[in-house]
């Protein structure tokens, strides 16, 4: 069985998009935990959670934050597990900020970086990471890319027939 994916939020005001996360690593059959921690308001506990979290068990770390968006970073900086941030809309710019901060990372302290609020691709990126030793799990994604390719030719086939009405 894949090691359990970490999902992190920086504030509950995250969860309505990071569930979708939740969600797509419950399809894929991946273990997970969800937690509220801060890079700025419990900066012990998250160094802490990051540190510890290969002896917990866990593969691959995605955490979502708005704003000033440190949390990846922070995680990042503490683990050497890989680290997927999903950067939040939201704040001043919309997002950009935390796009920015999410993705500008020092050399050697890298964050993998999905589009804003596309917390469903982080966490397929985590289960594509956790499949390069998991041959089930990459059968499993292989049959999504069936299925997606699926749902498109049956879209297709839809417009031309209502084109050709």
């Amino acid at each position: 069985m894949s090691k359990k994916v970490a999902v992190i939020m920086g504030s509950d005001s995250d969860w309505p998009v990071v569930k979708a996360a939740c969600a797509q690593l419950e399809e894929f059959g991946i273990p997970f935990e969800a937690h509220i921690l801060s890079a700025h308001r419990t900066p012990a506990a998250a160094a802490d959670f990051a540190k510890n979290a290969r002896a917990n068990g866990f593969g691959v770390l995605i955490c979502a934050a708005g704003m000033a968006a440190h949390l990846a970073g922070a995680f990042a900086g503490n683990s050497t597990l890989p680290v997927i941030g999903i950067p939040m809309k939201g704040g001043a710019v919309d997002g950009l900020d935390a796009l920015l901060a999410t993705v500008q990372m020092p050399s050697g302290i890298p964050v993998a970086t999905v589009a804003i609020n596309g917390a469903k691709n982080a966490a397929v990126l985590a289960a594509q990471m956790l499949a390069i030793t998991d041959d089930a799990l990459a059968a499993k994604l292989d049959a999504a890319r069936v299925k997606m390719a699926e749902q498109i030719a049956q879209k297709e086939a839809k417009l031309q027939a209502e084109l050709n009405a």
